[in-house]
């Protein structure tokens, strides 16, 4: 982790923030703020998250993080009432500074945050619960990163996926024509277009937002996937995907469309039985594996590293 420490003059939308800590940290270069705020003294707004996450007058990042205890919010106490050791909630914004539930790769960078902040212990093959928006995440330290167990996954569109494997449309810049879409549910939404050759993929724009039909109330995040020559054996298989992000744009990754990915691919290919796979995304490399729960439900798993890069302060007025 760099030790350099930035400063950053205010805007006027930053200088409501007041003085503010805070870090910056990556997983597979999807990028976050982290700040940790364990008297909850922090709770910042849309436009404050907006301006904080703004790449060329704020800080920068595809979202902010903020680590409080699960007991100051509602969604928080809830999970409490099942886990009560998940002392810390990760409330997380996009970088527009809408709410979100879950994020893959921010929740192992949160987890991340915490170790290197000492507000927790987690020596490696140690576990530690998450509060989340999509509810309890249970996070496993590895010698190389963290797995994050996804809970269960769901069809957004049940009876569809079954009979057609697609539940929607989806308009891209320059891909030639609209493509069926398979929607996913990991805690957040998910609608998963497959493309036919490594040219479509890396042709896409994605600087604008692909058009979904039908359309969600709170949008969903559109992940395109190489699925061709995907699987290589029956225990392990590689995906190519980029993701476009509901309230952020292209990143360049993103855990739960990594996941949702897989499962979409998995469903395609009707009965592929490969247990881990490899998800490439312009960032690096994201592991997704199953695992059946003692409820008997089928949980998703997901695997990647966690990186944090500097420190600063937000200067208030």
């Amino acid at each position: 982790m760099s030790t350099t420490d930035h400063t950053m003059e205010p805007t006027d939308l930053q200088s409501a923030v007041g003085r503010l800590n805070y870090a910056k940290g990556h997983g597979t270069g999807n990028d976050f703020i982290l700040v940790s705020d364990p008297e909850n003294q922090h709770d910042l707004g849309q436009r404050q998250v907006a301006a904080l996450c703004d790449r060329h007058r704020g800080i920068g990042g595809d979202g902010l993080i903020r680590a409080v205890p699960s007991d100051t919010l509602p969604e928080g106490r809830k999970i409490l009432e099942i886990r009560p050791d998940a002392y810390w909630f990760m409330d997380y914004r996009n970088a527009d500074g809408t709410i979100s539930e879950m994020c893959g790769n921010g929740v192992r960078v949160f987890v991340h945050f915490l170790l290197k902040e000492q507000l927790v212990d987690l020596p490696v093959g140690g576990q530690l619960p998450v509060g989340t928006r999509a509810g309890l995440k249970v996070v496993t330290r590895l010698e190389d990163g963290y797995a994050v167990d996804m809970g269960p996954w769901e069809f957004v569109h049940a009876q569809a996926a079954q009979e057609n494997g697609l539940d929607s449309i989806v308009s891209t810049a320059k891909l030639d024509k609209a493509r069926g879409a398979l929607s996913v549910s990991v805690g957040n939404p998910h609608t998963v277009v497959a493309v036919a050759t490594a040219a479509e993929l890396d042709n896409l724009d994605l600087s604008t937002a692909p058009e979904v039909e039908p359309t969600t109330r709170n949008g969903t995040n559109v992940e395109y996937v190489l699925v061709e020559g995907a699987v290589l054996d029956e225990d392990r298989a590689v995906l190519r995907m980029r993701v476009h992000e509901r309230g952020v744009g292209e990143t360049l990754s993103c855990g739960t469309g990594a996941c949702a990915a897989v499962i979409a691919t998995r469903h395609w290919a009707q009965g592929n039985a490969a247990g881990q796979w490899t998800v490439q995304v312009p960032g690096g490399e994201l592991r997704v594996g199953f695992a059946i729960a003692e409820s008997g439900q089928e949980h998703v798993i997901l695997s990647g590293p966690a990186v944090l890069v500097s420190r600063g302060e937000v200067l208030g007025s």
